[in-house]
């Protein structure tokens, strides 16, 4: 077999069963399973393997807030047993932390793909007809292509917008910066604040629309923006950047809100203003390929509707599935099934999970409440203020709350929406009985493992107007076991 560079200017091509573009976890899911089968299959990436996830994203993300949640933790219990003074994030140990992860992942990705028999291929893939790519000037053809590309930040046209750094660049920076600036109200802008705020920097949210976070519940958004006003964060919403210009020491930020203009010095200016497929190499329409600014478009089964013999996953696929690794990684796999036996199996959404790692943490599953009405249903909104309850009480967190969306005609759960910690956890259990269509009766009827978050979720389940301690599962015992609460001190959580 020719090495790569002995294939540039090569005019025959090599043949393959399937040829995935995008190794990250969509496309390695289904290589690896096509693979499994007897295929040839290629795997093309320009960018070390392991996509935004692993390498870019949610992986590394979450080791660097791991350092701010023990910030967070000992604030929280200042005046509570623990002194927290001195207490701070070393960001280059931090740092090193995190690469420790992330570096060693595409060396071994790269050897499972090869030990599945996947052959792996670096470069730039572009279509030149429906069947054929180039990858650096080495031609493939395949009967079948997997687009699974991943997604780039949205392009961002005010003046000076070309010194805005990404979310990749974050996650590397070498230094703390004093002073960050957040472009969008959306789970990178959030996420990196809470963390830089714990780490002693200065952040602040420019959103131009009426609230942030928009895909979540807004009485609980309302709450945590609350919550990271008090951490240290500005969050400031209907205000546009105009502009940005280097100066002397970082960059003077130019934004409007209501008519009227505003300068914030910063030393980093940071996009947090959403991705957007990223399918602007591969010159689909050389391969006949129909697409749109949401990805490739796709029958419900992932299949082009132009070209059959693409399907397209993860960022890619313009499908109803939330932008989120493993509903990218489930379509890999859905998608790799019906090449494989020639089906069209959709995949399934149902009770799909999403959270923003703020600290503490925002989740959602299925309906937003608004959403439950517009499609009629006879919703039965069970509301807690949770931050007095035991499992909060313990940490010594104030914001935490619980909306949890019944169907009065069904006893379904039709939406779950979760403010506080551990509860990105406790929104799998939600999302699992709606996926498995259980009642909230029945739901209530686990017995879990006590004093733990997961055992105030039958209380979840109840609706309550009271702030509570609860200390059984059962709403019916712990209507009897109610224990006032005075209102709790904010802590002091100043860097």
């Amino acid at each position: 077999m020719c090495t790569p560079g002995e294939r540039v200017g090569v005019q025959m091509s090599e043949t393959f069963d399937l040829i995935v573009i995008g190794a990250g976890m969509a496309g390695v899911a289904a290589a690896e399973k096509c693979a499994s089968r007897g295929w040839r299959v290629a795997i093309v990436d320009a960018l070390p393997y392991g996509g935004t996830c692993a390498l870019r994203g949610c992986d590394p993300k979450k080791i660097l807030r791991r350092g701010a949640e023990v910030i967070d933790a000992a604030r929280l219990m200042r005046g509570k047993g623990i002194d927290d003074d001195g207490l701070s994030i070393n960001w280059t140990d931090l740092m090193t932390h995190k690469h420790g992860f992330t570096d060693p992942v595409p060396q071994a990705m790269e050897r499972g793909l090869r030990s599945s028999g996947v052959e792996t291929l670096h470069g730039t893939a572009a279509f030149t007809d429906p069947n054929r790519i180039v990858v650096d000037g080495a031609a493939y053809e395949s009967q079948r292509f997997l687009i699974a590309a991943g997604a780039k930040p949205r392009p961002m046209d005010f003046p000076g917008a070309e010194h805005l750094i990404d979310s990749t660049e974050f996650l590397n920076l070498a230094e703390r910066p004093r002073r960050v600036l957040f472009v969008g109200g959306g789970f990178i802008s959030f996420e990196f604040a809470h963390i830089a705020a714990r780490a002693g920097s200065a952040p602040v949210i420019i959103d131009r629309g009426e609230r942030p976070l928009k895909g979540f519940d807004p009485d609980l958004v309302a709450q945590l923006v609350k919550r990271s006003t008090d951490t240290g964060i500005t969050v400031k919403s209907k205000t546009a950047i105009t502009s940005i210009e280097p100066a002397d020491s970082g960059y003077l930020v130019t934004v409007e809100q209501a008519g009227h203009d505003e300068i914030h010095q910063t030393d980093l200016v940071v996009h947090g203003a959403g991705r957007v497929p990223e399918l602007s190499r591969l010159d689909l329409d050389a391969a006949g390929i129909a697409h749109s600014t949401k990805g490739v478009t796709v029958a419900g089964h992932l299949q082009s509707t132009t070209n059959p013999a693409v399907f397209a996953a993860g960022d890619s696929a313009d499908t109803p599935g939330l932008a989120l690794t493993p509903v990218a990684v489930f379509e890999g796999k859905v998608a790799a099934s019906n090449m494989i036996n020639d089906t069209t199996t959709v995949p399934d959404y149902t009770g799909v999970p999403t959270t923003v790692f703020t600290i503490p943490e925002l989740a959602r599953v299925g309906l937003l409440e608004h959403e439950a009405v517009a499609r009629d249903i006879d919703v039965d909104v069970r509301y807690n203020d949770t931050s007095g309850w035991y499992s909060n009480y313990r940490i010594g967190e104030t914001t935490a709350a619980a909306k949890i969306l019944i169907d009065r005609s069904t006893d379904r759960i039709v939406g779950a929406h979760l403010l506080g910690p551990g509860y990105a956890e406790l929104i799998n259990i939600l999302g699992l009985a709606m996926k498995a269509d259980l009642t909230s009766r029945q739901l209530k009827s686990m017995t879990a493992s006590y004093p733990s978050v997961s055992s105030d979720l039958g209380s979840m389940l109840c609706a309550s107007d009271q702030q509570r301690v609860r200390t059984a599962q059962s709403c019916e015992r712990v209507d009897r076991l109610v224990v006032e609460l005075p209102p709790a001190p904010t802590p002091d959580t100043k860097p």
